[in-house]
């Protein structure tokens, strides 16, 4: 398990990054690499977020100095959703089975978190989002079908798409985690536009299903914005003073997932598009 160290960055400080600064801050370039959990801890809302890909051997997630915890679940919770092959996760005593686009909530306290794939060919590829907890929650296997659907966005504002959510009140219950999946039907190609912040919760999103294509992923201030260009596979820290939106040459897909205090999905500070600057 590698685990890169990021810490978090006035908005003030923001406004003078040049590019290569603004990556180095909030990009995560990569996020798989074959039997290995590559993890991000972020120093906004103590998120960790990155990506595990066995192939020929198990990969299992571990404590240690660095979370100064005796096991990775010891005081918090677990987010993950599957976008590649066939796979499985073992949480002490339990198997899951995972087919792509499955989604696992795992409470605090396991202390065996365990990933395989069924086919080394075919790789699974698991997107994990982890959050400090202070209450155990059960553990819930969420697919695709079982997640609450948010249709938003036409085809007239090339924003068609609809908001899955996996990790959500309306779902189960958890700690402060909340996690989703967010797909874009062809044609359309912004992702939440018109954009918004929300100083009580931060964000990461993760993008896949680029292929080829390009992504432009808007952040900052909504008076003092910038942007990261993006590829597939690739994440990035949004913090809570930072808008979040994107978009691409073509549709795609990405995982959202989100920590802080408050868990209402529509507490959030709209901007008009007209404010932008």
């Amino acid at each position: 398990m590698k685990l890169d160290i990021r810490y978090p960055s006035h908005p003030d400080d923001a406004k003078m990054y040049d590019t290569e600064e603004l990556r180095r801050q909030y990009l995560i370039e990569k996020v798989f690499e074959p039997d290995e959990a590559l993890l991000t801890y972020s120093h906004f809302d103590r998120i960790i977020a990155g990506g595990v890909m066995p192939v020929n051997k198990p990969v299992a997630l571990t404590g240690g100095k660095e979370l100064a915890s005796e096991y990775f679940l010891e005081r918090r919770e677990l987010g993950i959703i599957n976008v590649g092959g066939a796979g499985k996760v073992v949480a002490d005593e339990d198997v899951y089975e995972m087919k792509e686009r499955d989604g696992l909530y795992l409470g605090m306290g396991i202390k065996k978190v365990e990933f395989t794939s069924d086919d080394p060919a075919n790789p699974a590829k698991f997107w994990i989002n982890s959050c400090p907890a202070h209450h155990t929650y059960p553990n819930k296997k969420i697919n695709i079908a079982d997640a609450a659907k948010r249709p938003l966005g036409t085809v007239e504002q090339c924003n068609k798409r609809v908001i899955n959510q996996y990790i959500h009140p309306a779902v189960l219950k958890t700690c402060q985690l909340c996690m989703g999946l967010t797909e874009l039907e062809p044609g359309s190609n912004w992702n939440s536009m018109p954009c918004h912040t929300h100083e009580r919760r931060m964000e990461v999103y993760f993008y896949f299903n680029l292929g080829e294509k390009v992504m432009f992923h808007m952040m900052g201030q909504p008076d003092e914005t910038r942007h990261i260009v993006m590829h597939d596979e690739q994440a990035v820290i949004s913090p809570s003073w930072s808008i979040h939106c994107g978009v691409a040459t073509g549709n795609y897909a990405f995982i959202w997932g989100m920590c802080g205090e408050n868990q209402e999905f529509d507490d959030m500070d709209n901007i008009d598009p007209q404010d932008l600057r």
